[in-house]
Formats: C-alpha cells, structure tokens, sequence
C-alpha cells in the first residue's frame, strides 16, 4: 500500500525562493578588489537569478548544457549556482588551482558551452588559447566599467542580464535532473567529474545543518573560505539561505590579515575553510591579541586538523568542528561534534574526540570492508576500506564507464580509498589512504597518525610522512617536515616527542626539512608531488 501524500520533485531554486520569502532581510557580503564591500539581499538575488536565467535561455543554452565557473567567491558567481541550474542546465566549476592541462580537458570533457570568468582569471583564459573549447562563449563577472582589455572575445556580465525582466516562471524539472558538476583534482589519472541532481543537492543541503546544529543560525553570517569552485564550497551556497544565514563572500583575498579583517569587520559567526587556511587565522590573532569579533564557530575539512590548532581556537571559546567527504558524496559526510555524554569532559579529552573524521551525517551510511570484500565489525579496532552510500553519493563517474567500475562495489557502494575504524558509537577514525599507508615487515603504519604527532611539536609547522623503499624492511617512513622558526629540531628530537605514542619500529627513519612543502589545488599537501620530489632519495642507513 502506498502513502496518501502528495510529491513534488525537488529543485534548487526553490531554496533561494524561500529565502527571498522568509529571510529578506539577509543576503550575500562580498569582498571587492578596491577594499569596499557589495551588499545585496536574498530578495535582490532571486531578481537578478531570474535575469541570468532569462539571458541564458536567449543565448540558446538548452536543459543538460554545461555551463563553466572560473571565478573566486562573490554574489556574482553565488547567482550562477541558482540561474544555471534553474533553465535546467548544468553548473560546472572549475578549480583556478588546477594545471592548465586539466582545466582544458575539464572544459573539453564537460563540453562546456558557456565559461563565466572573474576579470582577475581572464589572463588565465588566455593563456588556454586555441585549446578552448571551439564557439565557447566567454562572460566576465563585472560591470562595464571593471571589463579587462583582451584580445578574446568577452561579454559583460552586467550587460548581459541588464536587459532582461526579474521575474521568471521556473520550470519544474524532474528531480533527478543534473544541475551540478564538479571534477576530481585528477591525482590519479585524468580529473573525474561527480554529476550532481536537484535532488542531491537539495537533500545535502538539508542534511548539512542538521549534523552541525552550532554553525547554523538564522541572523548569522557564515564565511566560506572554501571557494566555490571546492566541491560547491561545501553545500554552503544551498544550505546558507536554506538556513537563514548571510554569506560572508571573501574574494580572492585569503590570507590571515585579510580574513581576520573581514570576519572582524562583518562579525561573522561560523567560518569555514582547510586547515592551512585557519593556520594562517590563527597566526593573525596571537599578533593582535583576540579573536575576530563575533567569531564562534570553526570548520575544518579537506585534511586534518592537528591537535594542537583544535585546542588554540577551543580556549578561545571558538568550537571547532572536523569535517570530512569527498566530492563524490557533495561532499560532506562527517561532523565532528562531541557528543553529549562528554559535554564535561576535560578539555584535552574533547580535543582527542575533535580530531577525528567525527560521526557520519543523517542520510549517509558507512561500511569497511578487507581485502576479500567482507564487511568488518564497527567495533573500533577493525581495520578496512570505507565504502560509503547515500543520497548525495554519486553512482559513478560523468561519461567515465571505466573509472566508475573500479570505484563501485557490486551492492552499489562507492569505495572512497579512505582506511578507516568505526567504533560502536559509530566513530570514524581516517587512519590514512590506502596508498599512503607504509608497510614495514608486513605491518602498516598510518601516515597520517604520525603526521598528527609530529604537528603537536612546537617546532614544527606543518609536515608530511611518505613510504620510501627498504631492501629488509620493504618500506620505511620518513617525515618531510617545515620548521615553526629558525631552531630547526633534530629527528632525535622527534623520536622521543613520538615515543609515547608510537612503537620504535613505527617512527620515522630520517627527518628532511624544507622551506615549504607541494599542495594541491584544494590545499592539502600533495604527497604525488612530494614523492616526486624525493625521487632517487636514499635512506641515510643506506647511503
């Protein structure tokens, strides 16, 4: 027997919609290059989405049409989000960061018809020359006064919706309708893109708030550090006006300087970034003595946060939550909450519970498996690979057949290539990914555990641990490390600050330091890169 309720396919203008109606007094903050601040309400929004979408639909753009973001944050590409999606056409962003070699064979894979472009990125544009795609349109995100002298051929922004009426009569896709695409950083291969629908994002935007009940409050500014073009922030552009909250756009401008003035200035509540990001924050007020004003709530995805960052921010009376997903999953899948039986344990305790991946997210299910396939107890000691599936999950890779069999489990699970416990009370712990695990005489060593040790030694900035050959012992660990300040610390040093925590045979055999380390386009260092780099390295027993 089937329930007696009416449906009603979702669609993601319908969260902006909402907004307009019931939260018309907040909107979108941004940044701008002379250092003033563009204001605009929900309300202001929807008219000039519904501008956009009508400027579309007269360029030709058709329902499935993939339409390119090359821009930082600001309303303008906040817009794109909502007038792209609403024609029923697809809204892709691309990650600036990327090499010039995947940002052409993401617009070329995609098909992209349309490229909206930030007047600082039209440089970049340029140096694709005759690689862009053939008859691709190209419109810069300004008005004509900020327009860039080029010798592509550019369209305005401003001019372009200028002439078009603010009301429009959005159509009612299915559901399922793409709306959403955003590729992989292509680590492993050529970038793979994660195809997202009206109903993912919708249900992702609705999912987010409920595991992160501190960041969310309507009234509140939230700040997403994470660009638009990571994974579409985070879900903070859906899930912000879902929430009632003003968005706090910071532009190009991320350093700790500039985003301490800006959370200062604007009183922004909930800021959300990577952990180089809040590094650099944190840097900026020990300088200044305080903390942003208004600043309660922290953030922290894309790697992992060390222990003692956690704790600086938590004694300022800042919460601070982990998050972790993939852009396969939209991508948030944890929140890193304390949980309530431990609301009055010590503060050192809570940090410990705060540093892991935290727990998964209503609508999202874990599983970990060995290496034959069978399913592992949550018990937190078993180790495997985390296999994940939900809502915002995708089911395979966009025009990808072959990638997406390898990642796919018979039983319709995606395989995140994340080794991982999960406890009983449903604790994940990341002890590393499979290909960064070291394997010493047959026994793993989790990079990422020593890497979160080595952090909390004062004279380290920020390090890395990698796997380099051993004729005996198969693989060692070494750790490739940057120094807090000029008082250099020795592997002695490290050993006995690891000690406690790690058997003899664990810690690294050799300490490398360097003036900075290689990251990828989403801030985390790139340990493809650092391998590279060490190519031809000799462990020092060795040589």
């Amino acid at each position: 027997m089937q329930g007696m309720m009416m449906h009603r396919d979702l669609r993601i203008i319908d969260i902006l919609t909402f907004a307009a109606e019931a939260y018309g007094d907040q909107g979108i903050v941004s940044a701008c290059e002379d250092g003033s601040r563009h204001r605009i309400s929900y309300p202001q929004v929807l008219g000039r989405v519904a501008q956009l979408s009508h400027a579309l639909v007269a360029m030709g753009v058709q329902p499935g049409d993939r339409i390119g973001t090359l821009a930082w944050n600001s309303f303008r590409h906040f817009e794109l989000y909502y007038g792209i999606s609403a024609i029923g056409a697809v809204c892709h962003t691309l990650n600036l960061r990327l090499p010039r070699e995947q940002l052409i064979y993401m617009l070329h894979h995609a098909e992209d018809r349309v490229l909206f472009v930030d007047p600082s990125l039209v440089s970049l544009v340029e140096g694709m020359g005759d690689d862009l795609p053939a008859g691709i349109r190209l419109i810069v995100l300004c008005d004509a006064n900020d327009m860039p002298e080029s010798s592509l051929d550019l369209v305005c922004y401003e001019d372009l919706i200028a002439p078009q009426p603010a009301q429009y009569d959005w159509p009612r896709w299915p559901e399922d309708t793409a709306a959403g695409l955003c590729y992989t950083s292509g680590t492993t291969g050529p970038p793979k893109g994660a195809l997202y629908s009206h109903r993912s994002i919708v249900i992702h935007a609705m999912m987010v708030p409920l595991g992160f009940t501190n960041s969310f409050h309507a009234g509140r500014k939230v700040l997403p550090v994470v660009p638009l073009f990571h994974v579409n922030a985070w879900g903070l552009p859906y899930v912000a006006p879902l929430t009632g909250m003003t968005m706090v756009m910071p532009g190009r401008h991320l350093d700790g300087e500039s985003l301490y003035q800006l959370m200062d200035a604007e009183q922004v509540w909930s800021a959300w970034g990577v952990p180089t990001v809040w590094a650099g924050v944190l840097a900026t007020i020990r300088d200044k003595g305080t903390p942003p004003n208004g600043l309660g709530d922290l953030v922290v995805g894309g790697a992992a946060a060390a222990a003692s960052m956690i704790a600086a921010y938590e004694e300022m009376g800042i919460y601070v939550n982990h998050v972790w997903g993939m852009t396969e999953m939209s991508p948030v899948g944890t929140r890193g909450i304390v949980p309530s039986q431990m609301a009055d344990a010590p503060l050192a305790a809570q940090i410990e519970e705060k540093s892991c991946a935290g727990r998964r997210l209503f609508g999202v299910e874990f599983k970990i498996v060995d290496d034959t396939g069978a399913v592992l107890p949550h018990d937190g000691a078993s180790t495997g690979e985390l296999f994940v599936r939900g809502n915002s999950v995708i089911r395979g890779y966009f025009n990808n057949a072959q990638a997406s069999a390898t990642v796919m489990d018979a039983d319709g699970w995606f395989g995140t290539g994340d080794v991982a416990t999960i406890g009983p009370d449903g604790r994940l712990v990341i002890r590393d990914r499979a290909k960064d695990l070291v394997k010493s005489e047959g026994e793993w060593i989790s990079s990422i555990d020593l890497e979160n040790a080595a952090l909390s030694h004062s004279r380290i900035k920020t390090c890395a641990v990698v796997a380099v050959p051993h004729p005996k012992w198969d693989e060692r660990p070494i750790l490739v490390a940057v120094a807090a300040s000029d008082d250099h610390p020795t592997l002695e040093e490290i050993h006995a600050h690891l000690a406690s925590d790690f058997a003899s045979w664990q810690l690294p055999d050799d300490l490398i330091l360097v003036e900075e380390l290689p990251m990828t386009a989403t801030g985390k260092v790139s340990k493809l890169k650092l391998r590279q780099q060490l190519a031809g390295y000799i462990l020092p027993e060795m040589r």
